[in-house]
């Protein structure tokens, strides 16, 4: 178990991350891929949170 989440977890389980934790997360998840750098998902979710 890494921690971080990958390409693969985001497209996945894409509608999961919509339908629980909004449209706003979820773009947050492609722009952290996008940027390459390793985060994990509360990282994310805790980033759009302040």
């Amino acid at each position: 178990m890494q921690g971080a989440i990958t390409t693969r977890d985001v497209l996945l389980h894409g509608p999961t991350i919509v339908r629980c934790s909004g449209p706003r997360t979820y773009l947050r998840c492609l722009r952290a891929l996008f940027a390459r750098r390793p985060t994990t998902f509360l990282a994310v979710v805790c980033s759009g949170r302040r």
